[in-house]
């Protein structure tokens, strides 16, 4: 890895605002989906982000990428900054950053045959100069991700949800980007299938020099997957570190809660593991808890976390926490 990082993300916020009203809208609040996200990916690392459903993942990926315009902050992929980017910056832009979307039956065009889905943004981003070279090029992106190329003029409902995934992942390696966000690649196919996208993905990762933020909900493939994982709460950051001590140490009661949670396959070191239950229900984004915003559920929360935002600070080498009690 080198010391400038690929991708650096400062107090990125994104805010969606509710309205009221049919022909005269009035905003009456804001989703707070993101609220000041900090971190940095180096080049060629996997950065695993976890967290619940709703927790701000998807979103955080999204307005990374520029898909959502930030409500606040600042994002800067390869020394370009994405809020400030137009016109051709913003094309080199979407060339260098690509993204995997979490379902492949919603992001294939059916109207489109895999030639046209995939060649198009070799078109777009005008790479190749013929259509003789993009169909060439688009077979040999099939024959990477372990797809017939004779199978170009199909149309993607005549795949199966693994190959369409990997459909997916042709069309985001097409401009040899250098980053590419992985929103959930697996949660919508088979067990039995998630393990050969994932394998491909490292696969590609290594004989190409990509780097991954890999969104995901299974903790168990993103330690496989991931060098570090961020865990996120209700739209912030709760804890950063690297696989193995985040894994084997988390600070973060939300951390722990979560971890708590995976599945061991040996019966007797499963029944003698403490299990952290939380209570409640996660808050309304809307309406956000003051202070840490995990304090109403969190099993060692003082008066004080529901009075003061707890501090982003690295409590050891590469190990970042935002809460009062850890020291």
């Amino acid at each position: 890895m080198t010391d400038a990082p690929l991708v650096r993300v400062e107090h990125l916020s994104k805010h969606f605002p509710v309205t009221r009203g049919i022909l005269i809208q009035r905003v009456t609040g804001a989703v707070r989906a993101v609220d000041d996200l900090s971190f940095t990916i180096q080049k060629g690392e996997t950065l695993g982000m976890v967290g619940e459903s709703g927790c701000g993942k998807t979103t955080a990926g999204r307005t990374l990428l520029g898909l959502y315009p930030a409500t606040t902050g600042k994002v800067t992929i390869d020394g370009h900054c994405v809020q400030q980017a137009k016109g051709k910056e913003m094309l080199t832009i979407r060339r260098k950053a690509q993204m995997i979307f979490q379902d492949p039956y919603a992001s294939l065009n059916p109207r489109w045959t895999v030639g046209s889905i995939i060649s198009e943004p070799l078109r777009v981003h005008h790479l190749l100069a013929t259509a003789a070279e993009r169909a060439a090029r688009v077979q040999e992106l099939l024959e990477m991700v372990g797809l017939n190329a004779r199978h170009i003029n199909r149309f993607p409902h005549e795949f199966s949800g693994g190959q369409r995934q990997r459909i997916g992942i042709a069309r985001a390696i097409a401009t040899q980007p250098a980053f590419i966000v992985c929103d959930e690649p697996i949660s919508a196919l088979d067990v039995s299938i998630q393990a050969q996208v994932v394998n491909l993905l490292e696969e590609l990762q290594d004989r190409l020099g990509l780097t991954y933020l890999f969104i995901a909900h299974d903790l168990s493939m993103v330690r496989h997957i991931c060098d570090r994982v961020a865990v996120m709460y209700l739209g912030v950051m709760a804890e950063l570190a690297t696989r193995d001590d985040l894994y084997e140490n988390p600070l973060h009661p939300y951390t722990q809660a979560l971890l708590s949670a995976v599945p061991i396959p040996d019966p007797t070191r499963d029944r003698a593991r403490q299990r952290v239950i939380l209570t409640g229900d996660v808050p309304s984004p809307i309406n956000p808890p003051s202070g840490c915003r995990f304090h109403p559920r969190c099993p060692i929360a003082k008066p004080h976390c529901a009075q003061s935002v707890p501090a982003w600070r690295e409590v050891a080498a590469s190990h970042w926490v935002a809460c009062h009690e850890v020291k």
